[in-house]
């Protein structure tokens, strides 16, 4: 499965972003998606996760700003974050569950600063 996440950029303290992450095949198929993090010195860290029954799941500090939805006709997962915190400042990697199998994409960066 390839994935292809996009979204990130510059955003100011309490503003809005959302990103996109774009399956090569169809998510109806993949166990679980979800949305990581990683800043600069630290381990990459769960954000939240959508399993294939729509079960979410999502990281304390995250939990009622963000939300992570899906699209399978479209085969996207999205991850809606609002009031935004420069302690968000992160690079965020899309990645995908299937069975065994952990599929990564390629991070996008998000920056909150004013």
């Amino acid at each position: 499965v390839q994935l292809q996440a996009s979204g990130g950029g510059l955003v100011q303290p309490g503003g809005s972003l959302r990103l996109s992450c774009v399956a090569s095949e169809s998510i109806s198929s993949i166990n679980a998606m979800g949305w990581f993090r990683q800043d600069p010195g630290n381990q990459r860290v769960l954000v939240a996760a959508i399993s294939e029954g729509g079960s979410t799941t999502y990281a304390d500090s995250v939990k009622g700003r963000f939300t992570i939805s899906r699209d399978t006709a479209k085969n996207t997962v999205y991850l809606q974050m609002n009031s935004l915190k420069p302690e968000d400042t992160a690079v965020y990697y899309c990645l995908a569950d299937r069975l065994t199998q952990r599929f990564w994409g390629r991070g996008t960066q998000v920056t909150v600063s004013s």
